[in-house]
């Protein structure tokens, strides 16, 4: 299937508020399309590619770690085949886009072609506060703060809640009473990159490869070190409450954005290959790019996510801050809206709806899965400090954690049954499931 809105939509821009978020186009084009071929027969793909749309010389890469994947990604005068994804980047001129897409849906080698994106990271800035230095004054009776606070859920009533030990999110998922610490499980976060040598998370990182032309896997951002510390920031950190959901998990930080925040779908693709060559369980992707009302999920990343699940690993995703509620909800961002991902939306602390949170207004696809705590969260941030950020991409990580705690419950459950078990254990809540999904996330 192709999907070709190159150069039609006028999407405007991206709605400003006071507290941070984005600005800039909804929707940006690079030039260049996202190729899907059957993985049996990608060299019939690339020829016909080659002979009737005159793509440009094609680089193969068959192990993500060579290192010059970021340079290829950035040349005008090569296409760069992922032949472990069977996908590619092509570089196609303005006048053969065209004989692109009519090739492609002609082609049976050929199962998607898509334009590629411009994607940014998706957080919503907090009130401005500075990084925290946080003195415990005592500790609270956890079971007695998690026993009231499913009660004041079910009752619709938001909680009080004391972050001296744990921070709020981890108490909202029930992470504070679960022996499970997803030990050894490795979880990708594809994003801005980590602070290699924050305290808190030096020697628990994996691997680390940066796919962003000219920058190292060195975060100048934040978005990713915040992101790692949630899914799997140390039972002890340095200073102040817990915040990390899988305590012993590995992580695989691939940078896929620029310190600016954002990055192209081909970065990500690069990023996805790394993380499946590198045995991911659970790929966490707090990014994606504005949709508007009616629009199709892209079949590029849903192929892939297909993929990725036959293979065990599980994608999730954000839904995304473009909403203004209660008067305005906008559909779910892609990569987010597809079926194959889990997309992700966020919670305040009165455990509603975060304003910002964007909701299942698209059919076939653009469901919302799960949500998670998405407001004020606390995490790492670069220079070894803490901050506190708010957004989809906050509730995303505290996913990708639990996943992992999953996982390495039952290492023998395909990424399918993970799947099912995240939402089976969801807390039900009484908004719905456009909003919502299958509810509160619970640590198991």
């Amino acid at each position: 299937m192709v999907n070709d809105p190159m150069n039609r939509h006028d999407f405007g821009e991206r709605p400003h508020r006071a507290n941070g978020s984005a600005t800039g186009r909804d929707s940006e084009y690079t030039g260049r399309y996202v190729v899907l071929l059957d993985p049996n027969h990608q060299d019939s793909g690339i020829d016909e590619l080659r002979s009737s749309a005159g793509i440009a010389s094609v680089e193969r890469v068959r192990d993500p770690d060579e290192g010059n994947v970021a340079e290829l990604l950035e040349r005008p005068d090569v296409s760069v085949l992922f032949e472990d994804l069977a996908a590619a980047v092509v570089e196609v001129r303005p006048e053969q886009r065209h004989t692109l897409v009519t090739t492609a849906e002609a082609e049976p080698s050929i199962l998607a072609a898509e334009p590629e994106r411009t994607v940014h990271a998706l957080p919503i800035t907090a009130p401005q506060q500075a990084p925290t230095e946080f003195f415990p004054a005592f500790r609270s009776d956890e079971g007695v703060v998690a026993r009231h606070t499913r009660a004041e859920i079910a009752a619709g009533q938001g909680p009080a809640w004391n972050e001296d030990t744990w921070t709020w999110g981890l108490q909202a998922i029930r992470a504070n009473l679960s022996h499970l610490t997803g030990h050894g499980v490795k979880v990708a976060v594809l994003d801005t990159g980590v602070d290699t040598d924050h305290p808190d998370l030096a020697g628990r990182i994996e691997a680390t490869e940066s796919f962003v032309p000219g920058e190292t896997v060195e975060d100048g951002n934040g978005h990713g070190t915040h992101c790692i510390g949630t899914v799997a920031g140390p039972a002890d950190p340095r200073r102040g409450p817990r915040y990390g959901v899988a305590p012993e998990a590995r992580i695989l930080a691939a940078k896929v954005l620029g310190n600016s925040g954002s990055g192209r779908d081909g970065f990500i693709l690069a990023g996805m290959a790394w993380a499946v060559s590198h045995g991911a369980r659970v790929i966490s992707m707090s990014l994606g790019a504005r949709v508007r009302p009616g629009e199709l999920f892209p079949q590029t990343y849903e192929i892939l996510a297909r993929r990725a699940l036959e293979r065990g690993t599980v994608i999730v995703a954000a839904a995304g801050n473009d909403s203004d509620r209660p008067g305005r909800v906008e559909p779910v961002s892609r990569p987010a809206n597809c079926p194959g991902i889990l997309a992700v939306a966020a919670l305040d602390k009165a455990i509603a709806p975060a304003f910002f949170s964007n909701g299942a207004i698209n059919d076939q696809g653009g469901e919302i899965n799960i949500a998670a705590p998405g407001w004020q969260v606390r995490s790492a941030a670069p220079g070894g400090g803490y901050r506190h950020l708010s957004g989809t991409s906050m509730a995303t990580p505290h996913v990708a954690g639990v996943l992992a705690l999953l996982s390495g419950a039952i290492p023998d459950a395909s990424a399918t049954d993970l799947v099912a078990a995240l939402k089976a254990g969801a807390f039900p809540l009484t908004q719905p499931v456009e909003d919502v999904g299958a509810g509160l996330l619970q640590a198991p």
